[in-house]
């Protein structure tokens, strides 16, 4: 029985043009062999499984063909390229550093470099996993690499290229690999599945290769697997099942149960899924990444980021065009805090479970606005209300049904709102009514609307029913050290000093004057204005009453003010008058504490 051979080395690639995904780095060396324009030292970086050695080798066989072909390509029919396919090639070297990074490892290569190659053009030293070499080795190796002899070519192979040292780089011609494509890597299966006749469907090769993250190494190892797993058939649903991913279509109806609000059906299912064997945060991160495809499919522009099989294109753009961008966006935030909020959580499914319960209700909470071209999330709040006014009681008055409202305490019984007859008439009133006491506010000349006059009723009526307590200077000047016992007991001394210093005075029933020494002595007064008003409306039981504070400007500001000196303005006046103070203090060499 012949050995089996993993197809990552059977289906390795032997010419420059079978290289997949790295077009940009096998054009440049073609035309470089072509043009007999070789550098002596390649750095070859960039992610695990994507070809960086296979170049290497390539390149080396190439390089040291009898019979290159003319667009730059090995003919794999010479004695060179027949030895160097079956491994026999003494051109060319090929060195771990990871196991051998030592300095006497780099001076044993170095040694070699200096004998000839006995047949062919050029001796070939591949480094591989360069960066692994320690700080001696790298500095042992300079010398040979910045000058090597005209037959030495080095090519470093690194999957960390930010480890290297700067003078190693500055000596090299740096080609960046990079990830293979879905779709590449998908025509690569696909050939192999072809020469191997393998059944395998085009969505699960895709699903190979998404798992893969742009490494050929890493998909070709997953094709093995699932075929031995799957005896030669390779099926979306034996893939799923194989490499333990969860399918699109959980998703899909998951995110249905989310915009119709049906909470049970989404813990039914994710319990079914918990129950396969997915882990919570498996549900999460494939949950986040199915919304990314969403809000990638709502932009024609960006469609093309969409990195899914053929077969469900068509489904993400028709759920693009009915889910709202507000709740997309939104869910992805969610799920990022759930996600990050995962590891440290007690109760993983409880976590899960909230999350979905939050997705669920997201819609009644949140929205995007579009804002002078920006936009931005708008918590969505309940549509305005009337005021819910309380219903007046009815008073008759004699025998001509005229029903009129009057205003009275809050502790009478109400009676129902719809009991009340409203006819408009302009009441006579009483000759037995009181007058409202006289006040000395004098309305304005001009006509009030209105609302005016409503305030100015109201404000009448409450004077007659709450009978005000007339001010005096006596009363006055017990209300306000009543508030100042106030401020002694909030624990506020600045305050307590300003309002001792101030002056109070009448003007009218309704205002009070009050007069302070500058301005910032009216900043504490103005502090305590709300719980002030209140205090004097309460003690004179008048609601209307107010107050308004006069500055009174100082007459003596010009008039110095006697202060104590510190210990600077001291010391100075004394050398003024005794400079031999100064004189002692710089020969003592005396350092002075200010």
């Amino acid at each position: 029985m012949d050995k089996f051979i993993v197809s990552a080395r059977k289906y390795r690639p032997q010419n420059f043009n079978t290289v997949v995904g790295q077009s940009h780095i096998t054009t440049t060396l073609k035309n470089a062999i072509k043009n007999n324009q070789l550098a002596h030292a390649f750095l070859f970086c960039g992610p695990r499984g994507v070809g960086k050695t296979t170049c290497a080798r390539i390149l080396a066989k190439t390089i040291n063909c009898e019979n290159q072909t003319k667009d730059g390509e090995a003919c794999n029919t010479c004695n060179s390229c027949v030895s160097f396919d079956a491994g026999t090639s003494l051109n060319i070297h090929e060195l771990d550093a990871a196991s051998n990074n030592s300095v006497d490892d780099i001076r044993s290569l170095v040694e070699q470099v200096r004998f000839a190659p006995q047949a062919g053009k050029y001796k070939v030293y591949i480094v591989d996993e360069v960066h692994m070499l320690s700080s001696s080795a790298f500095n042992a190796f300079l010398k040979t690499l910045e000058e090597p002899p005209p037959y030495a070519i080095f090519i470093l192979a690194t999957t960390e290229k930010h480890k290297i040292l700067p003078t190693i780089l500055s000596r090299c011609q740096i080609f960046d690999f990079k990830r293979i494509t879905n779709n590449d890597t998908v025509e690569h299966l696909q050939e192999i599945c072809e020469k191997e006749q393998i059944k395998a469907e085009k969505t699960a090769l895709h699903i190979i290769a998404q798992k893969s993250e742009g490494c050929m190494r890493d998909s070709l190892s997953i094709l093995d697997k699932i075929v031995s797993f799957t005896n030669g058939e390779v099926t979306y649903a034996n893939t799923l099942e194989h490499l333990n991913i969860l399918d699109e279509d959980y998703y899909f109806k998951l995110l249905d149960h989310l915009q119709q609000q049906n909470l049970s059906d989404a813990l039914l299912m994710y319990d079914e899924i918990n129950r396969k064997g997915f882990e919570g945060d498996t549900v999460l991160e494939g949950f986040a990444e199915f919304l990314r495809n969403i809000l990638v499919s709502k932009d024609a522009k960006v469609a093309m980021l969409l990195e899914v099989a053929e077969e469900f294109k068509q489904k993400y753009l028709q759920t693009a065009e009915r889910i709202p961008a507000a709740y997309v966006v939104s869910a992805l935030n969610i799920l990022n805090d759930a996600g990050i909020n995962y590891k440290q959580a007690r109760n993983k499914r409880l976590h899960v479970e909230l999350t979905l319960i939050k997705l669920s209700y997201l819609n009644q909470a949140l929205e995007l606005v579009n804002n002078e071209g920006s936009v931005s999330k708008k918590k969505i709040i309940e549509g305005a209300r009337s005021v819910a006014f309380r219903a007046l009681p009815i008073s008759k008055v004699k025998e001509t049904g005229v029903v009129t409202a009057s205003s009275v305490d809050a502790k009478q019984q109400e009676k129902p709102a719809s009991e009340a007859k409203l006819i408009i008439e302009a009441p006579k009133p009483p000759a037995s009514s009181p007058k409202p006491p006289t006040s000395n506010v004098q309305p304005p000349t001009s006509s009030m609307g209105s609302l005016s006059k409503i305030r100015s009723k109201i404000s009448q009526e409450s004077q007659q029913g709450s009978q005000a307590k007339t001010i005096t200077e006596e009363e006055l000047k017990i209300c306000w050290d009543e508030f100042i016992e106030k401020l002694r007991a909030k624990k506020n001394p600045a305050a307590i000093t300003n309002f001792k210093n101030a002056e109070v005075f009448i003007i009218d029933n309704n205002t009070i004057e009050v007069k302070i020494n500058g301005e910032l002595a009216k900043k504490f007064i103005e502090a305590e204005r709300a719980d002030l008003i209140i205090h004097l409306q309460n003690y004179f039981n008048n609601k209307a009453l107010t107050y308004q504070i006069t500055v009174v400007e100082s007459t003596n500001n010009n008039e110095p003010v006697e202060r104590q000196l510190n210990t600077k303005e001291q010391y100075q006046r004394i050398i003024d008058e005794y400079p031999l103070v100064k004189e002692l203090k710089e020969r003592l060499k005396l350092q002075l504490d200010y």
